[in-house]
């Protein structure tokens, strides 16, 4: 299924900080790496473009929106569900915004607050993080020695 997210309204509750000038490039990468995971795809709006710079960029499965100030991520993503129409029923809507959510509703996409979301990216992550090496026994030592022994 993929996500509709409202991109600064996601950074903090993934105790990434709105204030760093790389917030939006950082939580893209932490998404792009869910969308690895989950084999997803999400479209991600922030607020607040500064005129010249680029509105719409593809960093593989994430598409990343950026709106500019006369605008608003808030009423991108309600045009975006708009458009979709009845297809909006397969996507869900990130945000703990209730404007956000609202427009989500109106059109039967499912729902989910940025902080669950969050959670849920942390726990894709943690799966894939490197386990310690496990140590083996001898017995596994003996057998890896005595069939490294045959092959030369």
């Amino acid at each position: 299924m993929p996500y509709l997210i409202d991109g600064h309204n996601l950074i903090p509750k993934l105790g990434l900080q709105l204030s760093s000038m790389d917030d939006e490039q950082e939580l893209i990468a932490a998404l792009q790496e869910f969308c690895r995971l989950k084999r997803t795809q999400v479209e991600v709006y922030f607020d607040g473009a500064p005129a010249g710079t680029l509105t719409f960029q593809k960093y593989g499965a994430v598409s990343a929106h950026f709106i500019r100030a006369i605008s608003s991520a808030d009423a991108a993503i309600e045009n975006r569900l708009s458009k979709l129409g009845k297809q909006a029923k397969g996507w869900t809507v990130v945000s703990s915004d209730g404007r956000v959510q609202t427009a989500g509703r109106a059109v039967h996409a499912r729902i989910l607050a940025s902080e669950e979301f969050a959670t849920m990216v942390r726990a894709e992550a943690g799966k894939t993080a490197t386990k310690p090496d496990q140590a083996l026994d001898q017995k596994e030592v003996d057998k890896w020695l005595e069939e490294f022994s045959r092959h030369k």
